[in-house]
């Protein structure tokens, strides 16, 4: 197994926790896992198209700029409000935390997109 296997491997198993999270209702860390599973699949693509090691940052679109990727308006949308969650979920008590909105329709979206977003990055993989 290669690394960006093995990274590969972990923004799948960063999925199935998000799905699992979101069967027991603990809204904030599916999507803290969804930004998870996102950042893995662009650091394996990084390493795929580069031979490097990836930057060491939580930002998506700026993991998806150094994977030189050219991302629509759609994925662009979810990979900055991931972002921004995670990094709001890390500080309780900010304003806009994600946990004062999260539900299980607004969870259950953004882990579709999430799933979606990670499948189409690990095609390009091949």
């Amino acid at each position: 197994m290669g690394v960006p296997d093995q990274w590969v491997e972990r923004a799948r198993y960063d999925l199935e926790t998000a799905r699992a999270m979101l069967e027991a209702e603990r809204f904030l860390y599916v999507i803290f896992c969804c930004q998870q599973a996102v950042e893995k699949a662009l650091k394996a693509l990084i390493i795929k198209r580069s031979g490097k090691t990836p930057p060491r940052l939580h930002n998506l679109p700026g993991l998806a700029e150094a994977a030189e990727l050219d991302l629509d308006a759609d994925r662009t949308e979810l990979l900055l409000w991931l972002t921004n969650a995670y990094i709001r979920s890390r500080y309780p008590g900010q304003p806009g935390a994600p946990d004062e909105s999260l539900d299980t329709t607004i969870s259950s979206q953004i882990l579709s997109r999430t799933e979606e977003t990670c499948e189409w990055l690990l095609s390009l993989l091949t």
